[in-house]
């Protein structure tokens, strides 16, 4: 995984392009008005590897190369049977099964790389392909580990590339809009906030007593990644890794990074100094063996991270819910009137107001929605073309380092994915059983209690078991270091 060599050794296909064109001769250079107008020179075009390019992979290809800047060159996808629609779209890009294998061999043809495989590798991946200086797009959430987004937010600094986590909703028009609002002070000081979602929409608990042979066309080895080592079963994939704790990270890491971006894009806010959290299910309470299973994720949860502002105005409570809680209806809602959409919502409670707004921070409005008649507030921050999270990265890349800019970097991203993950180290910690010998169930579960967060370490500091969710053990053949 680990690669010495720096940036400046190996700086890509598109730098040398341009580092040799100052030597060559004028003679040598076609001007581009001889190659036909709107022609797009191959040395101007984008050359992205795909990492993961069944499913959401799939979609973000396509994303990527409606731009006519964009070339996909190459593919991997440790499961053929997810990989054939995208080596049929795209016929010249070659393809792999082991993304360390591509960015290898095609580390001179490639100048970024999307990675949209299941959580539990996207730090690997990124790592791998920020050492080499290749452009990153990450699907959200950034990370499976608070110290892995810890990792890829320092890496973000070291190798200056461009990078995107892909929260599409934090290039759309709606959290701009919700910024405007909340910056003409429309709702006063926000001290608490409620999200929620509709997830899960995966099947959760599943048993795994039931042998399966691999499929031929699966590597689940390479699937896996630096998760342990467990036989084969179908309940893991295509999707249903979501509700796995060592491959997916729950309804939490689905959707927050879409729902909470507003928070963490508006609020004075970065890291909580405290979470606490409750989930719900039949498994949670009952002490039979065959219903506790570490690694399932919980049907439903409330989770509730106090931040303290960084104006030093006090502090701000968020609350977030999911599997089918729902906070308490809010007073100027009125019957009938949605309480954000079928995805979820987000709800700012200010001194003066109250602010909300749809999953991925869409149609945000005031409450009562007849306060929004009257409202009058100009628009001042810029929009980004079309909404397009995806060619916003794209130009960013061809602008270069320093020049072009997204909406998601890693310099964003990561502290937002790790508060995020925060959470799930509590639904984790809830369903940790240290004494599984007492007699009584209340003390057997000594994790659910308000847990104290310590940011600077990356620790929680009056529960010591819980911290073995803040980075886990990777197996052989697996690092993350910068």
């Amino acid at each position: 995984m680990e690669d010495n060599h720096s940036t400046a050794e190996d700086f890509g296909r598109r730098s040398f392009l341009k580092t040799s064109s100052l030597a060559a001769t004028s003679f040598l250079i076609v001007p581009r008005h001889v190659l036909g107008k709107g022609f797009i020179a191959p040395s101007d075009k984008l050359n992205i590897a795909g990492i993961g390019v069944g499913g959401k992979g799939k979609s973000d290809l396509a994303s990527f190369a409606k731009s006519p800047n964009v070339n996909i060159v190459a593919l991997c996808d440790v499961d053929d049977r997810q990989a054939v629609d995208s080596r049929s779209k795209y016929p010249k890009a070659t393809y792999y099964k082991d993304f360390r294998e591509m960015l290898s061999k095609e580390r001179k043809n490639i100048d970024a790389c999307s990675i949209s495989t299941p959580d539990n590798t996207h730090a690997v991946a990124t790592l791998a392909a920020m050492q080499l200086g290749k452009h990153v797009y990450t699907q959200k959430p950034l990370t499976h580990d608070i110290y892995e987004s810890r990792i890829l937010g320092q890496a973000a600094k070291k190798y200056k590339v461009i990078t995107q986590m892909g929260n599409q909703g934090g290039s759309g028009n709606g959290v701009r809009r919700m910024k405007e609002i909340y910056d003409a002070g429309t709702i006063g000081e926000v001290h608490k906030v409620l999200a929620w979602t509709n997830r899960p929409v995966w099947p959760q608990a599943v048993p795994t007593d039931q042998s399966y042979e691999i499929p031929k066309e699966l590597d689940f080895d390479l699937w896996l990644g630096p998760a342990k080592k467990v036989p084969y079963n179908q309940s893991y994939l295509p999707w249903n890794w979501r509700g796995w704790w060592p491959y997916g990270t729950g309804a939490l890491g689905d959707m927050a990074c879409h729902i909470l971006d507003p928070v963490f894009r508006i609020l004075p806010l970065d890291y909580p100094n405290s979470v606490e959290c409750s989930v719900a299910g039949t498994w949670t309470f009952t002490l039979r063996e065959q219903d506790h299973n570490p690694d399932w994720t919980p049907f439903s949860s409330s989770i509730h991270l106090n931040y303290p502002r960084k104006d030093n105005k006090g502090d701000i409570k968020l609350s977030w819910y999911d599997g089918g809680i729902l906070p308490e209806l809010p007073e100027e809602l009125q019957p009938g009137e949605a309480f954000g959409n079928s995805d979820g919502g987000v709800l700012f409670i200010g001194s003066k107001g109250k602010l909300m707004a749809d999953c991925y921070g869409a149609n945000p409005r005031l409450l009562p929605l007849k306060a929004n008649e009257t409202i009058n507030i100009p628009e001042t921050i810029a929009r980004v073309p079309n909404e397009d999270h995806y060619l916003q990265w794209v130009d960013a890349c061809i602008a270069g380092y320093g020049k072009g800019t997204t909406s998601s970097p890693f310099e964003y991203a990561a502290p937002f994915a790790e508060s995020i993950l925060i959470g799930n180290l509590a639904l984790r910690s809830w369903m940790l059983r240290d004494n599984p010998t007492a007699k009584r169930s209340a003390d057997r579960y000594n994790g659910r209690k308000k847990l104290l967060w310590d940011a600077a370490n990356m620790k929680i500091t009056n529960y010591d078991l819980a911290n073995q969710y803040v980075k886990r053990e990777y197996r052989e053949g697996w690092s993350l270091v910068v």
